[in-house]
């Protein structure tokens, strides 16, 4: 179920919020640290983790699904979001050399047609970053924050889902090692934390990163039943009806 556009507002302008978007934001960054000259899409609610790439790629757009509804960003000058079904985005194919999903794997109702489209719009030698709640952390278990909402996943579960999409796996990563908490203490040694945590204790995180290359070669075992050759009987040979009173023999 997807979490409303003004609820995720909300929740990233919180104390709570801010820490999590610096805590992910720098392993985006670890893993994409130059996007200059790059197109570079978000889709579901990225836009708290595009501004860096704003200053360096060539072009930077977010598509919001509907279901989930749409906010102007950023805030200053003209729009760069629009508003679409996830899983038919307005985009040309092979149109987009990077893309990022946050709030959107684990929300979508329609996760394989979203995932078609988003390797149709990637370029070939484009690279995905797929940001989801981790099964095993805690973020997932509390409903206070957009985390708690939909389907968490493993990083065993993403990978298995990307290569049935046709997606190569290449890189994981994990964030988020902080609790949620309104603690003051604890949100100023979220660095420290998130230093320890993503050293000693992955399996913990909040959020479970996996970057992901297209298969050029891969088959679509479903398109490929759909165009599986149907064979229709062969027609029953017409023989001449047999004149009265002449025997055939054979």
């Amino acid at each position: 179920m997807w979490m409303d556009a003004v609820d995720l507002r909300d929740f990233y302008a919180s104390a709570t919020g801010q820490m999590a978007r610096r805590m992910v934001r720098r392993r985006i960054r670890d893993l994409w640290p130059d996007a200059r000259g790059l197109n570079v899409l978000g889709l579901g609610y990225a836009t708290p983790y595009l501004s860096p790439f704003r200053a360096e790629a060539q072009r930077v757009a977010a598509v919001m699904p509907a279901a989930q509804g749409v906010l102007h960003w950023p805030l200053e000058g003209r729009s760069l979001t629009c508003l679409a079904d996830d899983a038919d985005l307005p985009l040309p194919d092979l149109s987009m050399d990077r893309i990022l999903l946050v709030h959107a794997l684990e929300c979508s109702e329609q996760v394989r047609p979203m995932m078609r489209e988003v390797w149709r719009v990637l370029a070939g030698n484009g690279r995905l970053l797929v940001v989801v709640p981790n099964r095993s952390g805690l973020w997932a278990r509390l409903e206070r924050t957009p985390l708690g909402h939909g389907r968490p996943y493993s990083t065993g579960q993403l990978t298995r889902l990307l290569r049935d999409c046709l997606f190569t796996p290449t890189r994981t990563d994990a964030a988020l090692f902080a609790p949620p908490t309104t603690s003051r203490m604890v949100r100023s040694s979220s660095l420290a934390i998130e230093n320890i945590g993503h050293r000693w204790f992955k399996g913990f995180a909040g959020v479970i990163m996996v970057e992901a290359t297209k298969q050029l070669y891969g088959v679509n075992t479903e398109a490929e039943a759909k165009r599986r050759k149907a064979y229709l009987p062969l027609p029953r040979r017409n023989h001449p009806a047999p004149t009265p009173g002449v025997r055939r023999d054979g």
